[in-house]
């Protein structure tokens, strides 16, 4: 047996000082021998400080267990992860069982390098247009994977609730602009158009480009099969003609009706758009145009609200009176 002694110092508190004075590495199961020195001024501490005999087994002995891994054994390929496979898009799925299919670029990158997935291990495809298939990974290599589809692919019908939101976000800053897309695809809006007012005149490029990766991602995280769409920016002008064929046009404007009023009186429609002002609200005459077109303003509350917090509020409220609109009619 190897003997390791330790001295130990103490204070009521913390540690002042260990020295090691011998250690030799145990292999395969060897143990160590603690020998401590306790403080006699801190009687407490002496309770605790009785001499223990750990055991330690050799790293060469460990089992090592992977996230989503599938056993050898096992040919039928039994769910691995929590709640579900993990869920990834693919623009192609496979048309059949047994079909393959091949994943690369920012997927690949996600299964392989975050994840660690690698053979064998079951995955899900979808396509963001309703279709969903299970299967396995077959093999990987540097530029990609492939995909081997264990069942017929399966294909949901979109829910038949559709508000498409209107925010003119284009100006908000540290990550606001992401959390409100993030969430507008949770809640299951059908599309966003970032919307450019007076006051909100632009929005780059670069940042669409991101919240479309955005979009993607909170798809895939809320198990959505259906993927939101994000709309290039549009104009006001734009707006007014679709604010005229709309059905149902909910803008959001201070000390206005309140939403649930408004809801009542609206029947039973449960597909329509929801318009959102930038910060410092809508001019007197784009909420006059607006309104002269279709739409019906709304107001949330007593509070003035950020653009993200009112879009989130209006379409929350939204989505959970078509769902009870839904369950009533049936």
């Amino acid at each position: 047996m190897s003997l390791a002694v330790v001295r130990l110092s103490f204070t009521r508190n913390h540690i002042k000082s260990i020295e090691l004075l011998k250690h030799h590495p145990p292999f395969p199961t060897q143990t160590f021998e603690i020998k401590t020195k306790p403080n006699p001024r801190d009687s407490e501490m002496q309770s605790l400080l009785a001499p223990i005999r750990p055991r330690f087994t050799s790293s060469r002995c460990l089992t090592t267990f992977r996230a989503f891994s599938s056993s050898s054994s096992s040919s039928d390929y039994s769910n691995q992860s929590r709640g579900g496979l993990p869920r990834f898009f693919s623009e192609r799925l496979p048309s059949s069982k047994g079909g393959l299919v091949r994943v690369q670029d920012d997927e690949f990158w996600h299964m392989t390098k975050v994840l660690r997935l690698r053979a064998n291990d079951r995955v899900e495809l979808f396509n963001g247009k309703g279709g969903l298939v299970e299967g396995v990974i077959q093999t990987v290599d540097r530029s990609g994977l492939d995909f081997m589809a264990l069942e017929d692919p399966k294909v949901v019908l979109p829910q038949s609730t559709q508000w498409h939101v209107f925010a003119a976000f284009g100006t908000l800053k540290g990550g606001r602009a992401d959390w409100l897309v993030e969430k507008c695809t949770e809640l299951g809006a059908s599309s966003v158009t970032p919307l450019l007012t007076e006051r909100s005149p632009s929005i780059s490029g670069n940042r669409l480009d991101r919240l479309q990766r955005v979009n993607m991602a909170a798809a895939k995280q809320c198990q959505r099969l259906h993927e939101m769409v994000l709309n290039p920016p549009m104009k006001i002008d734009g707006l007014l003609p679709l604010v005229a064929q709309s059905k149902l046009s909910f803008l959001a404007v201070a000390e206005a009706t309140p939403l649930v009023t408004a809801l009542t009186s609206s029947g039973r429609e449960t597909s329509g758009l929801l318009v959102v002002g930038p910060e410092g609200d809508f001019t007197e005459k784009e909420v006059n145009e607006l309104i002269k077109a279709g739409c019906i303003s709304v107001g949330l509350g007593p509070h003035r609200l950020r653009v993200e917090t009112a879009t989130v509020a209006l379409l929350a409220t939204l989505m959970l009176w078509s769902d009870s609109q839904e369950t009533c009619g049936s």
